[in-house]
Formats: structure tokens, sequence, C-alpha cells
């Protein structure tokens, strides 16, 4: 039986139990500095498409979480981004035509 059921709380979990002894599990300042030590401890391959990606989502997170200039410069970035991706898809579209109508 869980200790909840006699009237005693339950023992936190995960970071709460091990790194973040002594602080409230249900505060969101907890909550975000435990999110915080995870992401510093994650070390996912980047050579894999899933490791890219995850990178990507890391850094869309943080643009959302940006104010001012700084988000400003994230949607530069991602714009630039954008059009070299764009750039490149023409010229080799560009390039695909050419030769096949030579």
């Amino acid at each position: 039986m869980a200790r909840a059921e006699h009237g005693e709380p339950d023992e936190p979990a995960g970071r709460f139990a091990d790194d973040l002894i002594g602080l409230d599990p249900h505060d969101p300042e907890a909550q975000a500095f435990a999110a915080h030590l995870d992401r510093m401890q994650h070390c996912g391959s980047r050579a894999t498409v899933e490791g890219m990606l995850q990178g990507v989502d890391e850094f869309a997170q943080s643009a959302n979480r940006l104010r001012g200039e700084r988000r400003l410069l994230a949607v530069v970035v991602v714009a630039l981004i954008l059009l070299g991706v764009v750039f490149t898809i023409w010229n080799a579209l560009v390039f695909v035509v050419a030769a096949f109508s030579a």
C-alpha cells in the first residue's frame, strides 16, 4: 500500500528525491529548475535526425521564452535559415530542369 493511503505523504520521486532534497516538488520554480537540470544532463546524439530535431525543438522553446531584442534576433536567425533553404532548393530545381532540358 502507498503511504498516502495511510495519511502520510508520498516520498518525492525523480530529481526531488535525488538532487533537490528539501525543495517543494509542487513549486513551479522548483519544477522549472528540475527541468533545467534535466536539460543540462541530457546528452543526446546530434549526429542523428532525432538529435538534430531535438536541437531545433530546444531552440524553438528557448526562442518562445525570449522577449524584446533577443526574440527579434531569434526570428532573424530563423528567417535567414529558411531563406538559405529556399535558395538551395531553388538552385537544385534550376539545375535539374537545366540538366533534363539540355
